[in-house]
């Protein structure tokens, strides 16, 4: 049985669509660039953001910093509550909680966002931790993350499980040595999830307790 659950936020917890992709369309604009297609967007949702620049426009590393400064200009008072919580998330978490195991929050979102937003939506009182990136986005692989958020809590990785919905939390977790649910609900999909090794699929929040 798994003792500590770990949690990813965007795409897991909450359903961050509308405030990433604003935030991002917002930063974009500053460069003369228009995107039509607010989907094409939603692959920021999930990876660390200075990669995702990178990735998708060819940003160079100084410019894409720039642009997560951008980001947070919009992100920081308005996107980060154009954001809902995932239906049946409240329960499940209540029900961990009462089982005795430790729920822990692994975000490559800066822990201070992270944070809010988790107060706003009345989740905080179910984390034991709450670890994020850094502002500085030294610490922003979801690995890395995960490692602080263990450190953090003074917990190890035995009897540990990652519950996100994109690969880089499986493989965050597999460097760490823990296993994974990957969930279909969020941004990622079954395929993307199984080709990086997820132990288990949930395609509904109602799946999730049975597969602790």
């Amino acid at each position: 049985m798994y003792k500590t659950v770990l949690f990813d936020l965007d795409g897991t917890l909450t359903d961050p669509g509308l405030g990433i992709t604003n935030s991002v369309a917002y930063a974009l604009k500053r460069y003369g660039i228009e995107v039509q297609d607010r989907e094409a967007l939603y692959a920021f949702i999930g990876p660390p953001l200075n990669d995702s620049f990178k990735r998708y426009y060819n940003f160079s590393d100084e410019k894409a910093m720039e642009a997560i400064m951008l980001y947070r200009e919009y992100f920081k008072d308005k996107g980060i509550f154009e954001n809902e919580v995932y239906e049946g998330i409240i329960p499940l978490l209540k029900r961990i909680k009462e089982s005795g195991r430790k729920i822990i929050l692994a975000t490559s979102k800066p822990e201070e966002f992270a944070v809010r937003i988790l107060e706003h939506f009345g989740l905080a009182e179910y984390f034991d931790v709450v670890a994020g990136a850094s502002m500085d986005e030294k610490r922003n692989k979801k690995g890395d993350v995960i490692k602080y958020a263990l450190e953090k809590g003074g917990l190890t990785a035995e009897n540990a499980v990652m519950i996100g919905d994109r690969e880089h939390d499986v493989y965050g977790a597999r460097e760490n040595g823990i296993d994974t649910i990957g969930v279909l609900y969020g941004y990622g999909s079954r395929e993307e999830l199984e080709k990086a090794g997820a132990m288990y699929i949930a395609e509904t929040v109602g799946d999730i307790y049975a597969l602790l």
